[in-house]
């Protein structure tokens, strides 16, 4: 890709490759993931389950399970390659600068203890607060994420709060070390759709307020078509297409980009909904050539036997097809496809 000004980048990450050994045999789960994260943007990863996204994820982190394996590339944060980090300096990173919000509130809250203890605990631990001071603090952050009537809430258990107020008091403990990059895994997903919007809705507010960097973690593109600066698609571990959130909603290149936006639903048609055809790829033995391939009708002969570099569209924007090879045959987008993207541009402008 062509070299950016990094002045402004606040987490790289390079050359990433994780794999996981199984009883199967080695599972090759992120393989080569590049992309930065500059300051007060917010930077989606979008594909589907098994594409390699909290994987990457966990190993910025530094919580992969003990049987993966970072083989090679750097993630380089505040001066440091996270990955040689010891567990112990791990933890003046993780929910300090780093904070997480996990997919499911549920689980990811201790269901026999009161939240507001909760998220006392996370103050104490990152901030070294007083019991006191982490009281007040705690009931703070509840009324930031919009927790009402916080004296009494604070003294209730998790499952006395809907899904959304759950999710709300996850958020609150990623907020209690004060980071600077806050990582969003699949925040709505256990949400219904009106939830989903409010929880958005907030996570953006937060990062304006706290000039936060965002990275954003979905299935869904239609989730991040309003919150994203860029976007990176990711599919068998790689990313296949990456560039701004307008370049890639808009004038996406990659035929899985185009089965992604595809799929989503769409309130105005009354067209049946696309789904992609196949299942992902066996990441313990990936096909050779592009791991699409076999899932993609638009597929080139060479797809089957070469891997497709990244090729330049702008500055940037670029995807990893060789449909966007100078002697490759012209192919477009679907019909349909075009008329749903142009749906997605004018409700754009008129949003504006």
């Amino acid at each position: 890709m062509a070299e950016r000004d990094k002045r402004d980048v606040i987490l790289q990450v390079k050359d990433l490759n994780v794999s996981f050994r199984t009883y199967g045999g080695i599972v090759r789960a992120v393989r080569g993931v590049t992309f930065d994260l500059r300051r007060g943007e917010t930077v989606a990863i979008v594909g589907e389950s098994g594409s390699g996204k909290s994987v990457t994820i966990k190993a910025i982190m530094g919580i992969l399970p003990s049987n993966a394996t970072i083989e090679s590339g750097e993630i380089l944060y505040g001066g440091m390659d996270l990955t040689k980090l010891t567990e112990e300096e791990f933890h003046n990173i993780r929910g300090k600068r780093i904070g997480l919000i996990f997919q499911d509130p549920l689980s990811a809250l201790n269901p026999i203890m009161k939240v507001g203890n909760q998220i006392m605990e996370a103050l104490i631990l990152s901030q070294k607060m007083s019991k006191k001071a982490a009281r007040q603090r705690a009931l703070e952050l509840m009324e930031a994420v919009g927790i009402p009537d916080v004296e009494r809430r604070f003294n209730q258990y998790p499952f006395q709060f809907s899904g959304g107020m759950r999710q709300r008091i996850v958020i609150a403990i990623a907020l209690a070390g004060d980071p600077e990059i806050l990582i969003c895994d699949e925040p709505t997903t256990a949400l219904d759709v009106t939830v989903q919007a409010r929880i958005l809705e907030l996570i953006n507010k937060i990062k304006e307020e706290r000039h936060l960097s965002v990275i954003f973690i979905t299935h869904d593109l239609g989730v991040v078509a309003t919150m994203a600066d860029r976007v990176n698609v990711m599919y068998a571990g790689k990313i296949v297409e990456t560039g701004t959130s307008e370049e890639v909603f808009f004038e996406p290149a990659h035929p899985y980009t185009w089965a992604l936006l595809s799929s989503m639903p769409d309130l105005e048609t009354k067209e049946r909904l696309f789904s992609i055809p196949g299942t992902p790829p066996n990441m313990i033995s990936p096909p050779p050539g592009d791991a699409f391939s076999v899932r993609n009708r638009y597929a080139l002969r060479i797809d089957f036997e070469k891997e497709p570099p990244l090729f330049k569209i702008t500055d940037t924007h670029y995807a990893a097809t060789w449909l966007l090879h100078p002697k490759a045959p012209r192919v477009e987008m679907p019909e349909a496809l075009k008329t749903r993207i142009e749906r997605m541009r004018r409700r754009a402008v008129g949003n504006e």
